[in-house]
């Protein structure tokens, strides 16, 4: 059986989302409404061919609790940002479904548990910003699948394990790299030289080992590189 979704379905999701956290500064309160054109929400973007919700930007505005499950019916999302507000729990697994997405940004939140390997299904995710929450656990194999990223924040959380050697021949078009401040260890990728747009690597606070100038050496746009509290040479 297909379920046909549209832009009621959208509505319903972020109705769903609404109930589901807490708004203390009342910024989708009165907004976020059925008396309201959903396209005119408060965070809310549609597209102009298919008026289905593009864009959901609630960034900062002081939001609690978790996210539930509904988000993944929003089909045509291409730009998430809850950033910056006090978010927590687990994320739903029902987020891996939303394959047009590209930005997807949840820094300086509460969020926890393992890295969410459903992430890997993401195809044409471009920039990803998980920085300073709680997520504990190695990176899944089926990140490293994403080709299309160009900017990763994972910065200030528990990340543990090891990055392939072959990081940068899978996501060759990284252009800035932030891992700083978590536990991960092991070898400093060698394929690090195919990373050839990268602009800026902040790999500081971990416990990485090899020899990093000699991976680096060839890459002209490096601007910022942040490798301090490691055992490198």
């Amino acid at each position: 059986m297909t379920i046909v979704k549209n832009i009621t379905t959208d509505q319903s999701a972020l109705l769903m989302f609404k109930a589901h956290v807490i708004d203390p500064h009342s910024v989708l309160a009165n907004n976020w409404s059925i008396s309201y054109p959903l396209c005119n929400w408060v965070g809310v973007s549609c597209g102009a061919r298919h008026r289905r919700v593009r864009v959901l930007n609630l960034s900062n505005i002081g939001l609690q609790g978790t996210i539930p499950p509904y988000l993944g019916n929003l089909s045509f999302l291409v730009y998430l940002n809850f950033g910056q507000n006090n978010l927590y729990g687990h994320l739903p697994n029902e987020l891996g479904q939303l394959h047009r997405l590209k930005s997807f940004g949840l820094e300086d939140n509460k969020f926890s548990g393992s890295f969410p390997s459903w992430i890997g299904m993401l195809s044409k995710l471009q920039i990803l910003s998980l920085r300073n929450n709680s997520f504990t656990g190695p990176i899944p194999w089926s990140f490293y699948n994403i080709s299309s990223l160009k900017w990763i924040n994972l910065g200030f959380n528990s990340l543990s394990g090891t990055l392939p050697n072959d990081m940068c021949n899978r996501l060759p078009k990284l252009q800035e790299i932030y891992l700083h401040s978590n536990k991960l260890f092991g070898q400093i990728p060698s394929s690090l030289s195919h990373c050839i747009d990268l602009r800026r690597l902040w790999m500081s606070d971990n416990k990485f080992t090899g020899r990093l100038r000699e991976n680096i050496g060839n890459l002209s746009k490096l601007r910022d590189l942040y490798t301090a509290n490691n055992h490198l040479q």
